[in-house]
């Protein structure tokens, strides 16, 4: 490729097309492609590129604390779960529909993991899609009053097609955070989709928040159109933890047999 039409490519932001050219040329040459047949081959790569890159700027906006996939989640593991009902949330039809989804269970058993990886099918859709802890949201929220951003600060939490709000009921809140939360569910109300994770079932619900009626009118609108996802498992963190504390013992116990055995 020449500096001119170089040039020209990246003034026109063609970045697919650079990157492929010169390898298209000679396919083009070896298999005597016809003009057509080139030119959409270097479209394809374009159009390609920009999913790609699309793709990849709503992952990076959704600000996931990592990357996590169904397909790592172990199923075998949390018996309580139905898989094929994850993998019908996973078609992402409920975002479509301006659905919600609570996954309810005790720490470590894979809620977090669960909604993650929804979120990255949603991404991979080309839903918008944003991950937040409770406490980081309503903390924002509250900081934002003092520089006069809060308006922004709700919209970032509004306008997104999905909402992911992961740890909800480890801490309770206050008048002012309960009120933030009640902002953000009502005017998400049917117009965008919410997942939450939290190990308080609906009846604890109350004691998180501040305000008994704020709690209901809350509850009231995130289960009226909301699928339920009950894990009854052990903390695969606690396994996982035992299972290397065993593995130090042991380690430990053959170090001291051999130690005597040397003696």
């Amino acid at each position: 490729m020449n500096d001119l039409l170089l040039g020209k490519l990246k003034d026109l932001k063609l970045s697919g097309i650079i990157k492929s050219f010169d390898l298209r040329v000679e396919e083009a040459i070896k298999n005597n492609f016809s003009y057509q047949e080139f030119f959409e081959i270097l479209i394809n790569d374009e159009v390609s590129n920009r999913r790609i890159n699309s793709n990849q700027k709503r992952i990076s906006k959704a600000k996931f604390p990592w990357h996590k996939t169904l397909e790592e989640y172990n199923f075998n593991y949390q018996p309580s779960i139905n898989k094929r009902f994850i993998y019908n949330l996973a078609t992402c039809e409920f975002v479509r529909k301006r659905e919600n989804v609570a996954f309810i269970g005790p720490p470590g058993t894979g809620k977090t993991h669960l909604a993650i990886a929804i979120g990255l099918k949603a991404v991979a859709l080309g839903y918008r899609v944003l991950f937040t802890t409770a406490n980081e949201m309503l903390e924002e929220l509250y900081i934002s009053r003092a520089d006069n951003s809060y308006q922004q600060k709700l919209k970032n939490y509004v306008n997104v097609d999905l909402l992911i709000i992961d740890e909800l009921g480890l801490r309770k809140f206050n008048q002012s955070s309960v009120d933030d939360f009640y902002e953000i569910i009502s005017k998400r109300y049917e117009r965008g989709s919410i997942i939450i994770t939290t190990n308080k079932v609906f009846e604890e619900w109350p004691r998180i928040f501040y305000d008994p009626v704020l709690a209901t009118a809350i509850l009231d609108r995130f289960v009226h159109h909301c699928h339920f996802v009950v894990i009854k498992g052990e903390s695969y963190r606690m396994k996982q933890r035992e299972g290397a504390i065993k593995a130090l013992t042991y380690d430990s116990k053959n170090d001291s047999n051999q130690l005597n055995n040397d003696n």
